[in-house]
């Protein structure tokens, strides 16, 4: 018998009914919700007669995307999640002041585990295969589904390894790693299959690197981004099942349960050496038209933004603060930070961070997705050029007849001070 590959020993260990050659149904270990995509799910719930949830322990929420509110409508979906949540029980609901962004907010409360299936109404749930489960967005039907059921019916997942070797140049970060895997296999070029990201430079990744890379494993067509669970990922996981194991050594033999054979066979396998990488940036409106960033030095920018479930965590604002700190924002430009969680933001309070930014002339708003979207906290007006490091570049992203530029948070602090897309000086290549 041929070996699997990570998401194959998923499928197989949550298979509940296989009703046709190629429609599996799953047992989910969870369903994440919030509040722009659930309350259609919940409306249409309650209008069958079938306001009911699974399991209100499996469930978690939150308000992010326009939190607070900015006006009746987006008043209006948070408090029918709100309420939702409060007639099912969900305890593990994040309202106004406890919330953060749904991908960065999640994994750190610790509802992500090796091995998990897990589905959300947001097309970059894939952040959570960083721990080695399988999380995949899905559209209005299967997340009632997943509601009322707890399970999801999804095609047998063919998968491409991608094995990242090298050594990563100073000054070239996770996103910039992903940035050019994006490039190299095009937006549709792992569509409907699993990206199992390998290899020692992912070995090397701190958690919050892994969650950059499989943040954005969607742009390139993926159902779910995956890295294999080891040593870093049992210390992430550490404070919330350090009950459930002896010691670090034996979570990690369980979680290895869910590493590929190593005859698994895959669709695609790609080495892909990053020891002669460049920081990277987005040109255009397609996250794989990506080009060096010195090859974008002229191009002016009007604002800057540092946040989203891509690099809003506590490791992507300390780089940024590195090349910030003691400088000045351009006149010319405005810049925008977000810190992705409450416990985000009090941390990079705590360590001068926060300080740092304002100094450099940043506005430092609450946890929100709001920018990112185009929703609030940050929208572009037309004509107007924004250098993010958020996770999509399609025209009107975040606003209309704006442009994005994707890049790390260290190109984003560098091209802040210079009024341009420009290198930081982390990076001397």
């Amino acid at each position: 018998m041929a070996g699997k590959t990570v998401a194959e020993k998923i499928f197989d260990s949550h298979r509940i009914d296989n009703p046709a050659d190629d429609v599996h149904v799953l047992k989910l270990d969870a369903v994440f919700c919030h509040e722009i995509t659930t309350p259609m799910a919940i409306t249409d719930l309650i209008a069958r007669g079938k306001d009911r949830v699974f399991d209100p322990q499996k469930i978690k929420a939150v308000i992010d995307h326009v939190t607070p509110a900015k006006d009746s409508k987006t008043a209006t979906q948070g408090k029918i999640l709100r309420e939702w949540a409060r007639r099912h029980r969900i305890r593990d609901f994040f309202d106004i002041g406890r919330n953060g962004i749904c991908h960065v907010l999640f994994p750190e409360q610790g509802f992500v585990r090796p091995g998990h299936t897990i589905i959300m109404g947001d097309s970059h749930t894939c952040t959570h295969g960083a721990f080695g489960a399988f999380a995949a967005g899905v559209g209005t039907t299967d997340l009632e589904v997943g509601i009322l059921k707890g399970i999801c019916a999804f095609h047998y997942p063919k998968t491409i390894k991608i094995d990242i070797t090298g050594n990563l140049p100073a000054g070239v970060f996770a996103k910039d790693v992903i940035l050019s895997i994006i490039g190299r296999l095009g937006v549709n070029g792992a569509t409907n299959t699993v990206i199992e990201f390998s290899g020692p430079v992912v070995a090397g990744m701190s958690m919050d690197a892994r969650m950059t890379l499989c943040n954005m494993a969607v742009e390139a067509g993926a159902t779910c981004g995956i890295c294999y669970p080891d040593q870093t990922t049992v210390a992430y996981l550490w404070p919330f099942i350090q009950n459930e194991y002896p010691d670090r050594s034996a979570a990690l033999e369980a979680f290895k349960a869910f590493w590929p054979d190593a005859d698994a066979a895959y669709a695609k396998a790609i080495k892909h050496d990053v020891s002669g990488l460049e920081p990277l940036v987005t040109d255009g409106f397609k996250p794989d038209n990506v080009k060096a960033v010195k090859e974008m030095g002229t191009t002016a920018i009007d604002q800057i933004y540092i946040g989203s479930c891509t690099n809003g965590r506590i490791e992507d604002l300390r780089i940024a603060a590195q090349v910030l700190k003691g400088q000045k924002i351009s006149d010319n430009v405005r810049g925008i930070v977000s810190p992705a969680t409450p416990k985000i933001f009090r941390q990079a309070l705590d360590e001068g961070i926060i300080g740092i930014f304002m100094d450099a002339g940043f506005c430092v708003t609450n946890p929100t997705c709001g920018a990112c979207l185009g929703m609030s906290t940050g929208v572009l007006a037309e004509g107007e050029v924004c250098a993010a490091t958020t996770n999509r570049n399609f025209s009107g992203r975040m606003g209309k007849g704006g442009m994005v530029h994707l890049m790390s948070p260290a190109t984003a602090a560098a091209s802040a001070i210079a009024g341009r897309i420009a290198n930081s000086p982390i990076y001397n290549g």
